[in-house]
């Protein structure tokens, strides 16, 4: 498995794809071949106008399914179903190989800029959500290696960027002259925001009307008599 690479600054692995273009029926000239026929038994080796006529006959397609073999594995089968499940095979490799990859952000300078950073968080974001895990490699430069602290803060703020989609795989490390993070996939809440000033338990605001307030009651006024 090779490392390819997309753009300046990302890298990833990368899976061969699966092939679904096979000769069949007049297209096959070599002979003879090995034949399975269409109940998936082993014929043995025919010469391949024979396995053609055969596959005529039973109105299905003769299909050469391992070419590199000698002589040539040939099959009888419907080549137009057949070729459909081999591109839905192809197709679901395809996701797979596209999930699951190790992914490289690459930061040349531990004062990036905030916008050029919001971008690489935003194709961090993008292939954590795929299913891959993303390394951020921060490179450092001449006197940026007396800041390394500066690297450990910058790498701070990738995570709590990345809080709600990641996990730590390997925290921020120096390596030499760079300083490296692996993040894996995770789907969680967002970090609960707690209230600048919560309010007190068992504490209730009287009402205007005075209901619920302990207040002894005043005397009836006393009228004089003359």
């Amino acid at each position: 498995m090779g490392i390819a690479e997309c753009g300046p600054s990302i890298r990833f692995f990368g899976v061969p794809a699966i092939s679904t273009n096979f000769r069949h029926n007049e297209q096959i000239r070599i002979s003879p071949v090995r034949l399975i026929n269409d109940k998936d038994e082993m014929v043995g080796i025919v010469p391949t106008a024979e396995a053609q006529r055969m596959a005529r006959e039973a109105q299905l397609d003769l299909v050469e399914v391992a070419p590199n073999a000698r002589p040539p594995v040939c099959k009888i089968l419907d080549y137009g179903k057949w070729r459909y499940q081999q591109q839905k095979k192809e197709q679901k490799s395809r996701s797979h190989s596209k999930a699951g990859q190790l992914k490289e952000l690459k930061l040349r300078t531990v004062r990036i800029g905030d916008h050029d950073l919001e971008i690489k968080i935003n194709h961090a974001r993008g292939f954590l959500e795929e299913g891959n895990k993303v390394q951020f490699t921060l490179m450092f430069k001449g006197r940026e290696l007396a800041h390394v602290d500066l690297g450990y803060g910058l790498f701070r703020k990738i995570k709590d960027q990345l809080y709600t989609c990641s996990k730590i795989e390997r925290d921020a490390k120096m390596e030499g002259k760079r300083m490296t993070l692996v993040l894996q996939p995770d789907h969680k809440p967002p970090k609960k925001v707690e209230d600048a000033a919560p309010a007190a338990k068992g504490f209730a605001r009287p009402s205007l009307s005075g209901q619920g307030l302990n207040l002894t009651p005043r005397p009836a006024p006393v009228t004089a008599q003359g």
